[in-house]
């Protein structure tokens, strides 16, 4: 019963992944990519510039080939300018659903006070995605036959009828950020919002008159430095994508360790419905490394036995030799 259950989820997963309305990319330590949380992050970071990759994979419970997402990213500040960009990879599903997507960011931050504790950034973000599908790796009902008692033919014509086995789409986002980065400051609190596919443009392996969604994201938090050694993040994000909408709730922190000269990390994440995600890593130096788990908690965990998806994510960052005045970004 739970094997013909599990190929029965691999369909109906396989029809979501299709139907790119409602999937995009998905990561739950979603702020340790900031160019793929907000474009208006761009070049806000006390460094000379920052690189950053992740990678997940997911569904490796219920399918012999699991969803996987891998991005690298890089920005750097310039004055009050901040510019990067980002490529990421998506593969879904046994046609080799494949999401190549490529794009360029720019930042623009103004100080509202004197001191410039109070800031205010701006961000845009462009480039192109292209969109695949290996179709003969797909099977449909009418190759399946009555000979000897039924059987599967895959020379059979399928007598489905594609427009395009890849595609290309135009990449639009933007989105603003206010920080307040007092070092010596108890409370840091942060908050953003960003908004993706502007322009919603018109996507179809068939010829059919569909658009990829709007999707939004409204993020907040606050660094709450209860001592020198020790800081605590909550914060919330909210997104939506049409009808589709996601709600999660969390709790990052950090404790340094003087002997060791480094701070370790830690964070729990509740994403509503759907899963609850452990986090843990280090940052020394210039290199912030972490690892995440998810625990299905959703419909599916039937199926998945609670198993969801593995991320880690690493950042490297070429630090100022002064770092006086500069931008700080809230999420470190």
């Amino acid at each position: 019963m739970i094997g013909k259950f599990k190929i029965l989820l691999l369909g109906v997963m396989a029809l979501y992944a299709s139907n790119v309305k409602s999937q995009d990319f998905h990561l739950s330590m979603y702020d340790a990519a900031p160019l793929f949380l907000n474009p208006a992050m761009t070049g806000v970071v006390d460094a000379d510039w920052r690189i950053h990759g992740q990678f997940r994979t997911q569904w490796k419970s219920v399918n012999f080939k699991p969803y996987t997402t891998a991005l690298i990213s890089f920005d750097a500040p310039v004055k009050k300018w901040g510019f990067g960009g980002q490529i990421i990879n998506y593969r879904a599903g046994i046609g080799n659903y494949n999401v190549l997507q490529a794009a360029g960011s720019v930042g623009y931050t103004v100080s509202l006070d004197r001191n410039r504790f109070h800031n205010l950034s701006f961000g845009l973000q462009a480039g192109i995605t292209q969109k695949a599908i290996e179709m003969p790796l797909h099977t449909f009902d009418n190759q399946y036959t009555t000979v000897g008692g039924g059987s599967f033919d895959n020379t059979l014509n399928s007598n489905e009828t594609f427009a395009s086995r890849s595609l290309l789409v135009p990449v639009t986002n933007a989105g603003i950020l206010y920080y307040f980065s007092k070092q010596q400051s108890k409370l840091n609190p942060f908050i953003g919002a960003s908004g993706f596919n502007l322009i919603e443009p018109k996507e179809s392996f068939f010829e059919a008159d569909n658009t990829l969604a709007f999707r939004y994201y409204v993020h907040a938090g606050i660094r709450v430095n209860i001592t020198e050694k020790l800081y605590l993040i909550p914060k919330l994000l909210y997104m939506q994508q049409e009808t589709i909408t996601e709600q999660t709730i969390a709790l990052d922190g950090g404790l340094y360790f003087e002997t060791a000269e480094m701070y370790l990390l830690g964070g729990a994440v509740f994403r509503n419905k759907d899963a609850a995600i452990l986090s843990l890593g280090a940052k020394k130096e210039n290199y912030v490394l972490k690892v995440a788990y998810d625990i299905n908690v959703s419909s599916l965990s039937g199926a998945s036995t609670g198993r969801g998806g593995f991320e880690v994510s690493f950042t490297y960052m070429k630090k100022k030799a002064d770092p006086k005045n500069v931008k700080i970004c809230p999420r470190l």
